[in-house]
């Protein structure tokens, strides 16, 4: 009998979510995403130093020690490096993730979306093989609409709120990532529940809601679930646009071999009861705001991954200080 992972792929597309090369390798997913706080962790790992150090070696051939534009240079190489190592062992696509400080700068992120892409077609690598990462902030959004008119595809992160995802399919983004486990999470906090039942998660009914509207209403932006505490929310999924899992779950699931039932589809979205909406910049700041999980979970999230770039920096700088 086929694993439980191998029936999962059979239903929906698996990304790895990890900036580990041999994890990937190890669980043959279709496409991968990275984030600053993944490329951190593999920071940690010596198997990793060449790759490090190419990229200070690029940023010190572009700019000198003293310029203060140079660590940001590395740590885009970085992006690029390991998405060019990532795109090695995956047929598909790689996500790279724009500096979450630049989540409310709608020109800052379309200029470091263009630094990136230029960064990639350096190593020889097509924009059609990048996913460009983006905040599902409004500024973020809008960017990524602009994005995607010039061919540059999109993959809008940290989405929580029916907003963002109805935003992002009129801008019509290529991918969107709603984040399952860290809504789970803040529904376990102020609730005081010690858990939830896989098919009552708070995190999972929010990617249901999302898929069947963008499946009744003909939107052909994928779904892709992400941040996940548990198997059960994983299956609970099955049949959705794509989910990106990390490692450690993608081998449970590999050693598993219980039958992995269907539990989206395009069909029986059809008979979804909604409306369709359309959101001003007015609409959308309201509705997200009226959403206290998602307003927290947002702003949060962007914290945390620019807590992680900086610390990133950090690791640079001492690199480019022992640079000779």
């Amino acid at each position: 009998m086929a694993s439980t992972l191998d029936q999962l792929k059979k239903l929906t597309v698996i990304v790895a979510d990890t900036g580990d090369v041999d994890s990937i390798q190890a669980h043959q997913p279709q496409d991968a995403t990275t984030n600053p706080s993944l490329i951190l962790a593999a920071s940690k790992m010596e198997k990793y130093s060449a790759v490090f150090e190419d990229a200070v070696k690029y940023g010190l051939s572009k700019k000198s020690k003293d310029d203060p534009t140079v660590v940001q240079t590395i740590c885009d190489k970085l992006s690029v490096n390991f998405g060019a190592e990532i795109l090695k062992v995956v047929p598909g696509r790689v996500s790279t993730e724009v500096d979450a400080r630049l989540s409310f700068d709608y020109e800052g992120s379309l200029a470091k979306a263009h630094e990136l892409i230029a960064m990639y077609e350096e190593v020889g690598i097509s924009k059609d093989r990048i996913l460009i990462k983006l905040g599902s902030t409004w500024e973020g959004i809008k960017a990524a609409e602009a994005l995607e008119k010039e061919g540059i595809h999109c993959n809008l992160t940290l989405l929580f709120s029916f907003a963002q995802a109805v935003a992002c399919a009129e801008a019509k983004v290529t991918l969107i990532s709603p984040f399952v486990g860290r809504i789970m999470d803040w529904f376990k906090k102020s609730s005081g529940k010690d858990g939830y039942e896989s098919h009552e998660d708070p995190g999972v009914l929010s990617v249901h809601k999302i898929y069947k509207y963008y499946k009744k209403f003909g939107y052909k932006t994928t779904v892709m679930g992400a941040s996940f505490r548990n198997l059960g929310e994983i299956l609970e999924l099955a049949g959705c646009d794509s989910l990106t899992v990390a490692p450690k779950l993608l081998a449970q699931l590999g050693e598993m071999k219980d039958d992995v039932p269907c539990k989206l589809s395009a069909e029986t979205a059809a008979d979804f009861d909604i409306e369709q909406i359309s959101l001003s910049e007015a609409e959308f700041r309201w509705m997200h705001n009226e959403d206290a999980m998602a307003t927290e979970k947002l702003a949060e999230g962007i914290r945390n991954f620019a807590k992680d770039q900086r610390i990133l920096e950090k690791k640079v700088e001492e690199l480019v200080a022992a640079a000779n």
